[in-house]
């Protein structure tokens, strides 16, 4: 009998199952490994973060975090973050603890070189028995103007305070800009750290008075916006009361219909004597004219109108990657859980800021930018483009529009609105520094140690502009002498480019 042919059928029937279990096992390691690997179930998704080489993050042609071998094991690779605290909150942080934040995790499968537009590469490596390296992310960032600003605030932030600052290019949406103080250092608590990061992380996360600084003040910590958010009652009040540029309105008393108590401008002359244009009443600030505004309109309203700039949702930047919500509350929950609406003399404030606003530095960045794009917003983002270690371009930005806010009759306006600011208005100060806006000083009671909210929000150059920005810094004072000047030195640096 001749055994060769049933020898080679055994053979080849071997050689299929070896084929099909290679083919499995590329399959789930390659193919499927990114949806296994991400699911909310895996908890070993940041696990052994000491073991592969993660990809570059950086900026402007500098590199922002890099991984590094171990000098004291070859087979390990620390996290280092070049400036951590100044670029951490758009870099993020990868932990010892096994969590990552921003940038970190909104592309940590392909920092780590997991995401199956890598898949091809991966396997090879794996076959030859090589680590397989991670992606290198570029951001938008413009490295020296985030320095800038990050001192700045330091330096203009009173203590024991926060203080945040956003800068978008109007054209695009992508982030020149996100600084916050105080920070953190991320390589305080990257895996290299072990236990004494870990206990770092702890103390981090606990904070100390409003100090939280894992929480960024640019885009995850939201603050009243004081009369900047007359920019937004100012826009809902064009098209909901057909008012325009030169529309008298009050600006002299209010009387505050609930409570019978008068609601107080910052002066009684020029302008805010009894009645001006809108013009002027933006320039100088008129509290009354505003919250007369939110009056005529409702809270309702206003509510709706403000949602067009992004108020009341989560701003999305990156994959897994949100701003804080910024509101403008029609009614909220008090301590015991109750709902409260929002009544007329908590729409008046809201019309100048105030009551239950908040809003984050990137949402007034938004608001900025929609007057300085013709009412249009582009949608925010942080990262421009992701390469391959062989340089192949596996992801590059597509800029998208978020929305349309107003009309751009009314947003070439409002930008005449806010150069009156710089000309005639509240920041004469400013003058020289070619940017303009709208001041903002949410005041606090000052018995309950609260200071105030200091706010610059606008847009730079003057004319033609290409950028928009908001800044707020928390201490005693104005937004004209306590934001306005820390925007007119980052856009300075921004303009540089």
């Amino acid at each position: 009998m001749n055994m060769d042919k049933p020898v080679r059928r055994v053979a080849i029937f071997a050689l299929l199952l070896f084929f099909g279990l290679m083919a499995q096992v590329n399959y789930v390691q390659g193919s499927q490994a990114e949806d296994l690997r991400t699911d909310s179930n895996n908890a070993r998704q940041y696990a052994d973060p000491l073991k592969s080489p993660r990809g570059q993050i950086s900026a402007g042609g500098e590199v922002l975090v890099a991984s590094e071998k171990f000098k004291t094991d070859s087979e390990k690779y620390s996290r280092v973050y070049k400036d951590g605290p100044i670029f951490s909150p758009i870099t993020g942080a990868f932990t010892t603890s096994g969590t990552a934040s921003q940038v970190e995790r909104a592309y940590n499968s392909l920092l780590g070189g997991n995401d199956k537009r890598i898949t091809q590469q991966r396997w090879f490596d794996t076959f030859i028995g090589k680590k397989a390296e991670g992606a290198n992310v570029e951001l938008t960032i413009d490295p020296d103007a985030q320095r800038t600003a990050y001192a700045q605030l330091k330096a203009k932030t009173q203590q024991g305070r926060r203080g945040g600052a956003v800068v978008l290019d109007i054209k695009t949406g992508a982030i020149k800009v996100a600084a916050s103080w105080p920070s953190y250092d991320p390589n305080e608590v990257a895996p290299q750290t072990g236990d004494k990061g870990a206990k770092r992380l702890e103390q981090l996360e606990k904070g100390n008075g409003v100090i939280r600084p894992l929480v960024d003040n640019a885009l995850s910590q939201t603050f009243p916006p004081g009369s900047s958010f007359k920019t937004v009652t100012s826009a809902v009040a064009m098209e909901r009361l057909n008012l325009s540029i030169s529309s008298s309105v009050l600006t002299g008393q209010l009387i505050l219909p609930e409570s019978g108590k008068p609601l107080p401008n910052s002066h009684d002359s020029g302008s805010c004597a009894g009645t001006a244009p809108l013009k002027g009443a933006f320039a100088e600030s008129c509290n009354t004219s505003f919250a007369k505004m939110a009056l005529d309109m409702g809270i309702q309203q206003l509510h709706d109108g403000s949602a067009k700039f992004g108020f009341g949702e989560r701003i999305k930047m990156e994959p897994d990657m949100f701003s804080a919500e910024s509101a403008v509350p029609v009614s909220v929950t008090d301590s015991k859980g109750k709902t409260v609406e929002t009544g007329k003399d908590g729409t008046a404030r809201s019309g100048i800021g105030q009551e239950n606003v908040r809003a984050t530095p990137l949402q007034m960045a938004m608001v900025g930018a929609a007057v300085a794009h013709d009412g249009k917003i582009m949608n925010p983002y942080v990262v421009q483009k992701v390469r391959a270690k062989d340089q192949s371009e596996l992801y590059n930005a597509s800029p998208k529009e978020f929305g349309e806010a107003m009309s751009g009759d009314h947003a070439d306006q409002l930008a005449q609105m806010m150069r009156a600011v710089i000309t005639e208005g509240t920041a004469k100060n400013l003058q020289g520094m070619r940017i303009a806006g709208k001041t903002g000083t949410a005041e606090q009671d000052p018995r309950s140690g609260i200071p105030n909210s200091r706010w610059f929000v606008g847009f730079s150059p003057i004319e033609n502009p290409r950028y928009a920005f908001a800044v707020v810094t928390e201490g005693s004072g104005d937004g004209a002498t306590n934001a306005g000047p820390i925007a007119g030195a980052i856009m300075a640096k921004v303009l540089k480019k």
